[in-house]
């Protein structure tokens, strides 16, 4: 049934087709209502979160940080503290006594109560050492004859109490080493003397001395 009236529609139908193709398309609508500026509030909500949670990861491991330093620091000076409480207890473990003399005597007079206290502490000792001092100026001969008279006269009167012989070293100093006034007769009374230095334990010097070598 091809009329003039079919072909007038169909080639209205063909050219209106053709247009359509010819024509660009239309760009894809988006929706508005989806987008997220940066500067949202969520978004600035969410990038302070994790400024925050870095910052406190940074402060985790600078708290465990400091911890272990100061766990160290405590243990060095719990360290030191016993080593200082050791070499106090044996500083403050010898016992010093005192013998005074007579002008130019090497006599020795303890009073009993002491001289007791004396001998047993020195019995125990496993070091005792007598240091003769005089009041005298200077080194002279007869000054340290002196010193060393009175230092062996302690180193006597203990053995003759009992006192192990090879435990006690005896050393002597004519002059100086004054504990008084050596200007006028009480500090010279007190300067005439021989101190007696009773030990606990071994000095560490004369303990290498003692241990015997392999």
């Amino acid at each position: 049934m091809n009329t003039p009236q079919f072909r007038v529609a169909f080639a209205a139908s063909l050219i209106a087709l053709l247009s359509a193709c010819s024509s660009p398309p239309k760009p894809p609508t988006v929706d508005e209502s989806q987008k997220r500026p940066a500067n949202a509030q969520l978004a600035v909500e969410l990038q302070v979160c994790k400024i925050d949670l870095q910052n406190t990861r940074i402060q985790a491991v600078e708290s465990d940080r400091l911890a272990e330093t100061t766990a160290a620091t405590l243990t060095h000076m719990a360290a030191r503290q016993q080593l200082l409480a050791t070499i106090q207890e044996k500083v403050m473990a010898n016992r010093v006594h005192t013998v005074h003399f007579a002008f130019n005597s090497t006599r020795v007079s303890i009073p009993s109560t002491e001289a007791a206290a004396l001998v047993n502490e020195s019995k125990a000792a496993p070091l005792v050492v007598l240091r003769g001092r005089t009041d005298g100026l200077s080194d002279s001969s007869v000054e340290s004859r002196i010193a060393q008279a009175r230092a062996n006269a302690v180193r006597d009167y203990l053995i003759a109490a009992g006192v192990d012989p090879t435990r006690i070293r005896a050393t002597h100093q004519p002059s100086g080493d004054y504990v008084a006034d050596n200007r006028n007769p009480q500090g010279r009374q007190l300067n005439r003397r021989v101190e007696i230095e009773v030990y606990r334990t071994l000095p560490l010097s004369t303990q290498a001395l003692a241990t015997p070598q392999p």
